[in-house]
């Protein structure tokens, strides 16, 4: 996740306590095994934290499955998931999020800072976005508001919210853009801002093969020739 302090840094769990007599159930979305289990690890002692994991999915069919079985108060939901991502999930879990008596909230849980992934999640009916950089003390804490129905977001993440619904006009459409996966985005922003391709695989959690696979794909579909073209394109979108 790339920053000191995160969900994975490392070292002992924090002592993220909720408060007295409080309970939450929770469902973990989230396609990196690895990721689920040290989220699990660091929230997951309910006795400490109030947080009680109810089930995980790896993508977006599981996902759902699992959310309509277990009818957590909250999903911690990955952007980028096999399947269609966050948003499909969002999409399919709809009726259970307008449920009066028993809402699922979701709380979209993302390495990906970008306005377009925060946005998509808000519209589809998110209550709030935090990146992967949070501490287990303000991921319990904001697990407990979401499931209150407040709405969180790490910080700067909330003024895309803010000036999208803001706006009255649509986004305007990049036939471009639209022709990438989601992962395949991710790969693009992160080229375009200096990473190398062992310091993606590592952030994204997958290998340096499949970096050069998405870097590939993205060149092909862009008709780019290497990343200092790309780099440019998706500084002229304001991507980066």
């Amino acid at each position: 996740m790339g920053a000191s302090g995160g969900l994975l840094a490392g070292g002992e769990p924090e002592a993220a306590v909720s408060g007295p007599g409080r309970h939450v159930r929770v469902v973990l979305v989230d396609d990196h095994r690895m990721f689920r289990t040290g989220v699990q690890a660091e929230i997951g002692q309910t006795e400490r934290t109030g947080v009680e994991v109810v089930g995980e999915a790896p993508d977006v069919d599981q996902a759902v499955s699992v959310i309509t079985s277990t009818r957590p108060e909250v999903v911690l939901l990955d952007v980028h998931l096999p399947g269609g991502g966050g948003v499909e999930v969002l999409r399919r879990c709809s009726a259970l999020m307008a449920d009066a008596e028993r809402p699922v909230r979701f709380l979209a849980l993302s390495v990906s800072d970008a306005a377009e992934d925060v946005i998509g999640v808000i519209r589809g009916g998110a209550r709030g976005y935090v990146t992967k950089t949070i501490t287990g003390t303000d991921l319990v804490d904001s697990i407990f508001r979401v499931q209150d129905g407040d709405a969180v977001f790490s910080p700067r993440l909330a003024g895309f919210v803010l000036d999208a619904f803001a706006s009255t006009d649509a986004p305007p459409v990049d036939e471009d853009l639209d022709r990438l996966t989601q992962r395949e985005r991710e790969v693009l922003r992160l080229i375009a801002r200096g990473y190398a391709y062992k310091e993606i695989a590592k952030q994204l959690y997958i290998s340096v093969k499949t970096v050069e696979s998405h870097v590939s794909a993205v060149l092909r579909k862009l008709q780019l020739s290497n990343r200092h073209e790309l780099t440019r394109w998706a500084t002229a979108r304001r991507l980066v």
